[in-house]
């Protein structure tokens, strides 16, 4: 076997990677037009600030060009290989309208065309209108997510922390998620605009409420290898 490059041991080891200057100051200024010019009719709103949208990859053909394009394949085929695709993107946004404390968590949830009932798959919800399951752990474990920061993310206004190693850990009970995180320091993933962060969904991570009134836009994209089973869909893959 060859021997495991540097990306691929700090995400077999700690859960999660940073790289910077992913993006050009030209890309990011094309990714917030088009931000812009997606229909937020079904984005999260408060007042009169969006603060998250689900679909991002339905809905905005430059985001979907960016999940395909060789800066992002350059970041996952390390990870999960050649046959690696895109099958869901979010927008997340920091203003004062919508300014949140996520508590600490692992994203254990997939975005889905519509429900089917399969053995190991549930509970089952609903979204924004997008239906979400929770899959098999095996099926999370698969899986990894780039988060792409189109401002400066740093401590003072809500970067990711997260709890590394805690990925290989599986599925954890929620009530045993305090006691985790007594025990393991944290890592604030600080990065610049266009740096990217890669991480296992199954990393402990949580934020907190930005400290500064200006915009902490990330765009999320969860990245998959493999077909689901039982007709199920991933929501917004290429094809299936």
């Amino acid at each position: 076997m060859p021997p495991y490059s540097k990306l691929e041991r700090e995400i077999q080891e700690n859960g999660f990677a940073l790289r910077g200057n992913r993006l050009t100051p030209s890309e990011i200024d094309s990714l917030l037009d088009a931000i812009t010019q997606v229909d937020h009719s079904g984005g999260l709103q408060r007042r009169d600030s969006v603060f998250a949208i689900r679909n991002l990859l339905d809905a905005s053909p430059e985001i979907r060009e960016l999940a395909d394009s060789a800066v992002l394949r350059a970041l996952v085929e390390p990870i999960l290989g050649a046959s690696a695709f895109p099958v869901r993107g979010i927008l997340f946004d920091k203003v004062a309208d919508a300014n949140w404390k996520v508590p600490w968590h692992q994203d254990v949830t997939i975005a889905v065309q519509e429900r089917i009932d399969t053995e190991g798959f549930g509970p089952w919800s609903v979204k924004a209108g997008v239906v979400h399951v929770q899959p098999p752990a095996r099926i999370l474990e698969s899986m990894l997510s780039v988060r792409l920061h189109l401002d400066p993310c740093f401590a003072e206004n809500g970067a990711l922390r997260v709890l590394p190693g805690s990925h290989r850990q599986g599925r954890i009970p929620e009530d045993q998620i305090p006691a985790i995180r007594n025990q393991s320091p944290e890592f604030i993933c600080e990065s610049g605009i266009g740096g990217a962060l890669l991480m296992r969904p199954l990393l402990l991570h949580a934020s907190s409420p930005s400290q500064l009134p200006d915009h902490r836009r990330v765009i999320h994209i969860d990245f998959a290898a493999v077909p689901l089973p039982n007709g199920l869909r991933w929501l917004s893959a290429p094809s299936q």
